[in-house]
């Protein structure tokens, strides 16, 4: 080779490995593609229980706000009358009713959206701990059921207030985190 001569190369000028991006070979390109994600359809009950659901979620803080009110005036003693625990007891009774309907559209419409992989994780979180404020609630109740001065009004609270926590946390997640 002389210098300042120049050498060539042979290059391939097949239509085959033209056509192919440096470092891909034929089987690196033969990946199947992602199945398409297939529709999802939802009934019109769906839609009516979401309404019912969501309408009930918007009922339930004011509900929170006016029993935690009721229930800490019970606890400071200050008016220990009858229409007061009467009135603590009908908004429990009313939270009860209330948690009851949600549960029932809730639980029906997590499972018609059991398919659904959209949202799925948010729903789970959501399911889970509105199931726990139910079990807290119903067992508020039942630790409130007694008329001990004591240790009881104290667990009842505590109980409760975990529950409307919980349920507080799984609402305010569903209505922001769309």
């Amino acid at each position: 080779m002389w210098l300042g001569a120049s050498v060539t190369r042979a290059q391939d000028t097949s239509p085959v490995r033209a056509a192919q991006p440096i470092g891909i070979t034929a089987e690196k390109d033969s990946v199947r593609p992602k199945p398409r994600p297939h529709a999802i359809e939802y009934s019109d009950a769906y839609a009516t229980r979401l309404e019912i659901h969501k309408i009930g979620s918007y009922v339930m803080l004011p509900l929170f706000a006016t029993e935690y009110y009721l229930g800490d005036r019970l606890m400071r003693g200050e008016d220990e009358s009858d229409g007061v625990k009467g009135i603590h007891v009908g908004v429990a009774t009313a939270i009860g009713g209330l948690f009851a309907v949600n549960t029932v559209t809730g639980v029906w419409n997590l499972w018609d959206s059991r398919k659904d992989p959209s949202g799925r994780t948010k729903r789970i979180v959501h399911s889970v701990l509105m199931l726990a404020s139910d079990a807290g609630f119903a067992t508020a109740a039942a630790v409130g059921s007694d008329d001990d001065e004591g240790g009881s009004r104290t667990t009842h609270r505590n109980i409760a207030l975990a529950s409307i926590g919980a349920s507080t946390v799984g609402t305010v997640m569903m209505w922001f985190f769309k």
